[in-house]
């Protein structure tokens, strides 16, 4: 398994280990290691814990790698050494905190980086997100809600198995609330994305969402 992971602060990965957010995992024993000393039994947390601080693991089963940067940047980086991912996890702040991991710019490079039959996923349900996967190319689905209201979103390049958008969630997409984040050189920071998109949004002849 190769597992690629893209994170600006290397404390939140440390803070994860800090706070003994892995104790409750259950431990299972591990191949053995190439890299660190761990041992010859090194369960899921430790090896976890050694990627919190090293950004870099590697096993008989597992090349992991954790990019610390900017995301807008690394993405780039990923995509052009050609990794393609089975299924990739989409976790950034909500757009209205960080507009620039939503972007369409950005969510198309991410959607390059999924393999044919790939399936991403996130727990954004906002109609601009969803609007930029659209942009990319990707097929969406609707995921019912995991402790949370509103529901969550599964995209691919092919449609097949995915669950259906409900009517009220097509419609939205027709709406100024699906007017999506763009960010043309992946540099501008959150306020110029969120005014950009306020403005296309004020003169857009759509309803309101």
């Amino acid at each position: 398994m190769e597992w690629v992971g893209l994170e600006l602060n290397p404390t939140v990965p440390q803070r994860a280990i800090d706070h003994h957010l892995l104790d409750s995992w259950q431990s299972f024993p591990e191949m053995p290691t190439r890299v660190g000393t761990l041992g010859n039994e090194s369960p899921i947390p430790e090896l976890l814990a050694q990627l919190a601080t090293t950004h870099l693991l590697q096993t008989e089963r597992l090349q992991a790698q954790l990019h610390i940067a900017d995301a807008r940047q690394t993405i780039v980086q990923v995509y052009n050494r050609g990794f393609r991912a089975d299924a990739i996890f989409l976790d950034p702040f909500s757009p209205p905190h960080c507009p620039g991991l939503w972007t369409v710019e950005f969510l198309d490079l991410v959607a390059k980086c999924l393999g044919p039959s790939g399936k991403l996923a996130t727990y954004s349900s906002a109609a601009a997100v969803r609007k930029a996967l659209l942009l990319a190319e990707l097929k969406i689905g609707s995921v019912p809600p995991v402790g949370r209201r509103s529901p969550s979103t599964v995209a691919s390049r092919i449609d097949k198995h995915l669950p259906p958008l409900s009517p009220q969630e097509r419609e939205h997409l027709l709406t100024r609330a699906a007017i999506p984040y763009r960010d043309p050189n992946l540099s501008d920071s959150a306020e110029v994305i969120i005014q950009r998109r306020h403005r296309e949004q004020e003169a857009s002849r759509s309803g309101s969402s």
